[in-house]
């Protein structure tokens, strides 16, 4: 099983932050899903931002946060527009 730091986008703080809210392996991010977990983010973090949403979809599907589709940057930045 690969820790947390070992995943593409996630360093020591994020990885820190998602053991605060429950979610200590890859397995758990995955089965969270990167929405969920950004959810569970704000409410423990509220300062968490779009780019935290992106960092978490680029570890579950293994490709750097920047290089996201373009679709799938508009439909993050639409969930994380409707929790403000």
């Amino acid at each position: 099983m690969l820790e947390l730091t070992e995943m593409m986008n996630i360093g020591k703080e994020m990885a820190k932050k998602l053991k605060a809210v429950g979610i200590d392996s890859l397995e758990k991010l995955i089965q969270k899903g990167s929405k969920q977990a950004f959810l569970q983010l704000k409410q423990e973090y509220p300062n968490v931002c779009l780019v935290h949403l992106y960092t978490l979809e680029g570890a579950i599907t293994n490709t750097e946060f920047n290089c996201l589709s373009e679709e799938k940057k508009k439909e993050l930045k639409e969930f994380s527009d409707f929790l403000k």
